[in-house]
């Protein structure tokens, strides 16, 4: 009885945490067709909650855009706010001397430094089954390129004695779009929102 009620206790907080997940993916989802192009122009943003015109953005902003829908998460000022207490902990790649609140957060090498010391940093292979929805995702673009993903529930279409292959919400030039690129690329960064936010979610 109680090895019963420990298995069900155990697929109860699964489900919950896949749940929330579940909402990540679906507040990126729902900026596909409003996101149309990609626009890398620096632009002075409002502070906290900033934003540029959501018809437009870079890859950061998929993330930051679904966070804020999702779970209320304001990378722009949770970024910020950490660099200001720990700037030489964030990459000296930009020739900067102290923050910028418009810039700093839609930056891949930020949000992986951010990510590592907050979120839960997972091992990146290529092995499909180990991404889960909602589950964020870097990579290397040729030309050295840093790229951001979101990896979504839905899957490619599989061939015959291939696991299924989890398709990303992303934009990589055309605007925000979800499809199979999950291991197109080199992946150096895997991510997933912190256990506390799962439980605070399960208990609403």
């Amino acid at each position: 009885m109680l090895k019963a009620g420990v298995t069900l206790l155990l697929l109860l907080n699964f489900q919950h945490a896949w749940a929330t997940n579940l909402k990540l993916v679906v507040a990126a989802r729902s900026q596909v067709g409003v996101t149309k192009s990609y626009d890398p122009q620096y632009t002075k943003l409002a502070y906290p909650n900033g934003d540029v015109e959501k018809s437009k953005g870079v890859c950061t902003d998929v993330i930051i855009r679904a966070l804020r829908d999702a779970h209320q998460l304001d990378l722009q000022q949770l970024v910020h706010e950490d660099m200001a207490k720990n700037f030489a902990l964030y990459p000296n790649k930009w020739g900067l001397k102290k923050t910028d609140k418009n810039i700093d957060h839609r930056r891949v090498p930020n949000l992986q430094v951010y990510f590592k010391r907050y979120w839960q940093s997972l091992d990146t292979t290529q092995v499909a089954k180990n991404y889960q929805a909602g589950d964020i995702v870097t990579v290397m673009l040729p030309g050295n390129l840093p790229h951001i993903m979101l990896v979504s529930d839905k899957t490619e279409k599989s061939l015959l004695g291939r696991a299924p292959m989890p398709l990303v919400i992303h934009n990589i030039g055309r605007g925000t779009q979800e499809e199979a690129a999950l291991l197109a690329y080199p992946i150096t960064g895997h991510f997933r929102l912190p256990k506390k936010y799962l439980t605070e979610e399960s208990n609403t």
